[in-house]
């Protein structure tokens, strides 16, 4: 591997987001009905973020209104109908999309939310923007010491994220990662693995949502976080399991001294059969009367076998 793709969302971060901040518009008369809206909207979703909306509301809202619509959009949101009126929950893309116009005032409160690290939710109706919601998730703490790690071993690190550009800056800045790209839709993810690819890179891709399964297909080495979607770990050819990232360097020094091993225990495995099979064929008897014992020519055997195994069963102990 020469370069290394991290996803964000659950894989530098913990993929537990949590609604921190709420701030609805001025002369919101129906607020009780808006945040039951929101919430029954929100749990058509399988996206974290939605999960995070539906747990904050879960115990503040009991009523669930019934969707007559539902569409996930990938990368931008969701947009559902309720008595036929249209609300939209996602980011700026997908209001300006359907042509919504945004307050000057809540894209200064985006602004300063994306500087803290937290990902901006937009709640819409047809009409203009009803309320902001902030969600932060917290960095793995074993993060920033994997991809320093992963970046003394001559790994170029990347970090890409559908979240906007201060939001993926403010992670990227706490785990020392200095290539990070925002914005990325999916296929955009798969196109950027693909360009690092025509530039003669052996790309790793990391990730754990649905997001991420066409990049985790196209990268040479594709791996899962273990907490993530059935998705990425179908797709992906390792998971793994604890969603540590610090498995991450860990599993690929593993990688290194396997290979190493099999190479060392084919040449042993050459070198001793090249200079034992011509000797217990009697190579030896015209020049010094030498035959060798096939009962010593077994034991030599079985030998050649264990210290071939022994030299594998070390592997248990180089990386602990």
């Amino acid at each position: 591997i020469s370069a290394i793709i991290l996803d964000k969302t659950g894989t530098v971060t913990e993929g537990k987001p949590v609604i921190t901040n709420v701030i609805w518009r001025d002369k919101i008369l129906n607020q009780n009905y808006l945040e039951a809206l929101i919430a029954s909207i929100e749990s058509n979703s399988e996206h974290p973020l939605a999960e995070a909306v539906v747990t904050y509301y879960r115990n503040i809202i009991e009523e669930k209104i019934e969707i007559e619509k539902f569409e996930s959009i990938t990368g931008k949101g969701t947009l559902a109908a309720v008595n036929g009126k249209f609300y939209y929950v996602g980011n700026q893309a997908l209001l300006k999309e359907n042509k919504i116009n945004i307050q000057e005032t809540f894209i200064k409160i985006e602004s300063d939310w994306a500087q803290q690290a937290k990902t901006t939710i937009y709640f819409s109706d047809s009409e203009g923007v009803l309320a902001l919601l902030a969600i932060a998730d917290k960095v793995k703490e074993t993060s920033k010491a994997a991809i320093k790690e992963l970046k003394r071993g001559g790994i170029e690190v990347f970090m890409l994220t559908g979240d906007n550009e201060k939001t993926a800056k403010a992670v990227a800045n706490q785990v020392g990662i200095e290539k990070y790209f925002a914005n990325k839709l999916p296929a955009a993810k798969a196109t950027f693995v693909k360009d690092l690819q025509e530039q003669g890179k052996v790309v790793a891709m990391v990730g754990d949502g649905i997001n991420d399964s066409h990049a985790l297909a196209q990268a040479d080495v594709s791996i899962a976080m273990g907490k993530g979607s059935d998705i990425a770990m179908d797709v992906a050819k390792m998971t793994i399991i604890s969603s540590d990232l610090q498995k991450l360097p860990q599993a690929i020094s593993l990688s290194k001294r396997t290979v190493r091993t099999i190479k060392q225990n084919l040449f042993w495995a050459f070198i001793y059969n090249v200079i034992g099979i011509p000797i217990a064929a009697g190579i030896l008897y015209p020049l010094f009367g030498f035959l060798l014992n096939p009962m010593i020519a077994g034991a030599a055997m079985a030998f050649s076998s264990v210290s071939v195994v022994s030299n594998s069963l070390r592997l248990k102990f180089q990386n602990t």
